[in-house]
């Protein structure tokens, strides 16, 4: 009884989309579309390639401005301190197990309020999430 049931199902549904498209002579196959429409214009050529080019201006690097590294080993630890002109700015530590970590200078807490402010210049440690 749901074997004749089923075949009637599966025939009716090969049997409807046809009979819809032929259906309806006068209707055309091709879609409308409205009689304003405007070309789109053609794609200019790209210009011939060169194998030269254009040179950028060579700018002087001021050895000041150079970042110094001084790699120090500590253990299995590698401990690398950034210097701009002299003065520390950042220091990245490499331990044996876990991921590097950077300890950079606070600029806010460079001047100290009053005498009695303890801490050193340091902002906490830091530790790379994202990388692009």
């Amino acid at each position: 009884m749901y074997l004749y049931q089923l075949i009637l199902i599966v025939s009716l549904c090969s049997i409807l989309p046809a009979m819809a498209e032929s259906g309806h002579p006068q209707q055309s196959k091709k879609p409308k579309h409205p009689d304003n429409l405007i070309p789109l214009p053609e794609v200019p050529e790209l210009p011939p390639e060169t194998d030269s080019s254009p040179l950028l201006p060579e700018i002087p690097v001021d050895p000041e401005l150079e970042t110094e590294v001084t790699i120090i080993k500590r253990g299995e630890d590698i401990i690398e301190e950034h210097r701009v002109n002299g003065e520390l700015l950042m220091i990245k530590v490499i331990p044996r197990i876990g991921p590097p970590y950077y300890l950079k200078k606070n600029p806010i807490r460079s001047h100290h309020d009053h005498a009695g402010e303890g801490g050193i210049d340091v902002n906490p440690p830091m530790w790379q999430i994202l990388r692009f």
